[in-house]
């Protein structure tokens, strides 16, 4: 009945994440904001709700671990897993910008969390503050550099099969409505994976950095997969970018805002793991701008080893 209420509980969350990015996308379509910037912001940050929803509820519950596992354990997935299965599926080009902007930016955030969290074994309030005032500076930032940039709206067709002439009223609604069922899939899926790993005596980080990390990510691996079989490849590599900044930024930081976070577990080795697969990431995109089947097979490879490395 706890795996079954699990399912369930991702099941919704998956749902809810869909909506929230059908009607986002739209409004920021009819904004006029191009691919790329969609993929690092209003995607990326749909597509993270989940991890957010999650994180928010484990972090006024007293469960750490899992608030603070399944936000490394999400980016690690992103960046290994997801983004390796897309350049498998289909090679991808690499845009400048996120070399030489947000890559930049997703590795001091990293950077930074780790500080926070090593430093005192637990993400402070102030400490929280500080991650969600820069994701503000970085939101702002992005959207205004926007304005130099051709607008492209066919992206919208990558996140979501919704007709073109959806109103604004039943986006903002989609929005709301998707945000709702987040909301309450998240209490569903946290309480029923709490349960999993008292069971198994798993360890709180564990659960977050495995069952939770990888069903909150679902929504991350469906559009950067569709984008790639698409061939938008702007929106592949920016969603997966995008979501780890805002994983890092947004979620530490609302999650920490509210209630100070105890580690629970998390160790050099995961926290090691985040960074590295960051990095690896940099060079990789930068042979002939582009994640070519290899090097997406490598990138993998490390996510497999990384998970036979924390197996309980």
């Amino acid at each position: 009945m706890t795996t079954l209420i699990l399912i369930i509980g991702l099941i919704i969350l998956t749902a809810g994440a869909e909506l929230l990015v059908r009607g986002a996308s739209r409004i920021a379509g009819k904004l006029g904001l191009s691919s790329l910037v969609i993929g690092l912001t209003v995607v990326a940050f749909g597509t993270s709700a989940p991890e957010l929803a999650v994180s928010v509820k484990a972090a006024l519950s007293g469960q750490g671990g899992i608030s603070l596992g399944n936000i490394v354990g999400s980016n690690i997935f992103n960046v290994a897993a997801i983004l390796g299965i897309a350049a498998m599926i289909c090679p991808l080009a690499v845009n400048l910008d996120i070399i030489k902007r947000d890559m930049p930016i997703m590795l001091g955030a990293s950077l930074l969390f780790v500080f926070f969290v090593r430093s005192s074994g637990r993400l402070d309030r102030w400490e929280g503050l500080i991650l969600f005032a820069l994701i503000l500076i970085y939101v702002f930032w992005t959207v205004r550099r926007a304005g130099t940039e051709k607008t492209n709206l066919v992206v919208t067709e990558t996140v979501s099969t919704t007709p073109t002439n959806y109103s604004l009223p039943l986006s903002i609604f989609l929005t709301l409505a998707g945000l709702g069922m987040l909301l309450f899939g998240a209490k569903l899926f946290v309480d029923s994976a709490v349960s999993i790993a008292r069971l198994l005596g798993w360890s709180e980080a564990a659960i977050g950095l495995t069952i939770v990390a990888a069903g909150t990510s679902l929504p991350e691996l469906a559009t950067s997969v569709v984008a790639s079989l698409r061939r938008q490849t702007d929106m592949a590599i920016g969603n997966v970018v995008g979501s780890n900044i805002f994983n890092l930024l947004c979620i530490g930081g609302v999650s920490g805002s509210l209630s100070s976070i105890d580690s629970g577990g998390l160790g050099w080795i995961d926290l090691g793991a985040m960074l590295l697969t960051s990095l690896l990431l940099l060079p990789l995109m930068r042979t002939g701008f582009r994640l070519n089947r290899i090097e997406g097979g490598l990138l993998f490879g490390a996510f497999l080893f990384y998970l036979w490395l924390i197996w309980p």
